[in-house]
């Protein structure tokens, strides 16, 4: 599982990172950014949905991997 964000659609409102702050972060304007490469780890998860669930501009997206 991985997170990302549409930066073309954030407006800054910062509830990714104040909801999941070991996935995501701010850059020097105030959006939201994803911290390393955006994969989620194991008891993560649910922080990642919660900041997908409460993004008002559906910025931030899950992209569920399947298993290999």
């Amino acid at each position: 599982m991985r997170v990302r964000i549409n930066s073309g659609l954030c407006q800054g409102h910062g509830r990714c990172y104040d909801l999941a702050p070991a996935l995501f972060g701010d850059d020097d304007d105030g959006y939201g950014q994803v911290l390393g490469d955006g994969t989620v780890p194991r008891g993560n998860e649910h922080q990642a949905r919660l900041a997908v669930s409460n993004c008002p501009e559906r910025a931030v997206e899950l992209i569920e991997e399947d298993p290999a």
